[in-house]
């Protein structure tokens, strides 16, 4: 058996590559995954409105709201909480 690259025959190299079966996808198959792709940047854009919903209305609170986890964690590793 000659090695691929060696191959001259255009023909011999694609009837080579349809015996892997890569590229072979259904066109449903497609659409699904970008169905779920779409579905996810939904999801990700509507999480990213309620975070900054819930942003703006901590407002001047978020400092000290930030001060308190940060406390909250030096406690944790001190052993202290």
């Amino acid at each position: 058996m000659k090695p691929l690259l060696a191959t001259t025959d255009l023909r011999a190299l694609f009837a080579r590559a349809d015996m892997n079966g890569r590229g072979k996808l259904d066109v449903e198959d497609l659409l699904k995954i970008i169905l779920v792709l779409v579905a996810v940047w939904v999801v990700i854009a509507i999480v990213g409105e309620v975070v900054e919903a819930l942003a703006n209305l901590l407002g001047p609170v978020r400092p000290l709201l930030g001060l308190v986890i940060l406390a909250l964690i030096v406690r944790y590793f001190l052993d202290r909480l």
